[in-house]
């Protein structure tokens, strides 16, 4: 079993578009798929029409992964499952500081889960903190969409310095530029200029499109209901480049 959490300490980037997208593409290739919706606003559970979680279990969450599995809810997909967000999980980071040994929490927790699940996906919130830490040493790879801008640039550094400053893996990061458009000088420039210094970006964008707006409208992936179009192919070129890169051995 593989985790993948998809992460960045800026708000608006595409992160959940690519969570969502990911996820889906996963369980289609055959993977059997679960999506953990960490953020406490629940775009990801959204999208696939799962209601957001009411119950008042956040404070048990890293209890037992038994009492995780209680709250899985099956997706309209085949291969696709999630565990929705709670409006409680914003408390996430008090909660794990007050744990030994927090960071890891959620790499024990989803050691429960092998056996029924190939790929874990996670969804983070956009903080930096105990949530994150356990993220980062929880997970096999950790996708990071960067808009080619030089506040994005500026944000990537800073969480490669934090994994530099907390011992974790540097090629456990796998940044990808999104939200591009082609027209626009300074993303490609900035976008060269990034790949020049960072060898580990991924091969495949994803343009700024209408069709990504659009999944709010549709509660669906991109494939769902516009499958034909660049940013459905784009979605799939970036599966295959994660996917290739979760293949690779650790």
């Amino acid at each position: 079993m593989k985790v993948l959490a998809c992460y960045s300490g800026k708000g608006g980037v595409g992160k959940t578009a690519t969570s969502v997208n990911l996820a889906h593409s996963a369980a289609r290739s055959g993977l059997a798929t679960l999506l953990v919706d960490l953020d406490p606003q629940g775009a990801s559970s959204f999208y696939f029409r799962v209601a957001p979680s009411t119950k008042k279990w956040a404070a048990r969450f890293f209890d037992e992964s038994d009492d995780l599995v209680r709250h899985i809810k099956a997706s309209d997909f085949d291969n696709l499952d999630i565990v929705p967000a709670n409006l409680a999980f914003r408390q996430f980071d008090g909660a794990l500081a007050a744990l030994d040994r927090h960071e890891r929490w959620l790499k024990r927790l989803f050691k429960g889960l092998r056996g029924e699940y190939d790929l874990i996906v996670v969804d983070c919130p956009p903080s930096i903190g105990p949530l994150a830490e356990a993220v980062f040493t929880a997970s096999d790879l950790v996708l990071v969409p960067v808009i080619p801008t030089t506040l994005s640039e500026r944000t990537f550094d800073q969480l490669q310095a934090f994994f530099a400053d907390g011992g974790y893996p540097l090629e456990r990061i796998a940044p990808f530029f999104s939200m591009v458009q082609a027209r626009k000088t300074l993303h490609q420039a900035t976008m060269d200029a990034m790949r020049a210094r960072h060898p580990g970006f991924l091969r495949t964008t994803i343009p700024h499109a209408s069709e990504i707006e659009k999944m709010g409208e549709f509660r669906a992936p991109v494939h769902v209901f516009a499958g034909t179009t660049p940013a459905s192919r784009a979605y799939g070129g970036l599966w295959a480049d994660v996917a290739a890169r979760l293949a690779e051995p650790v």
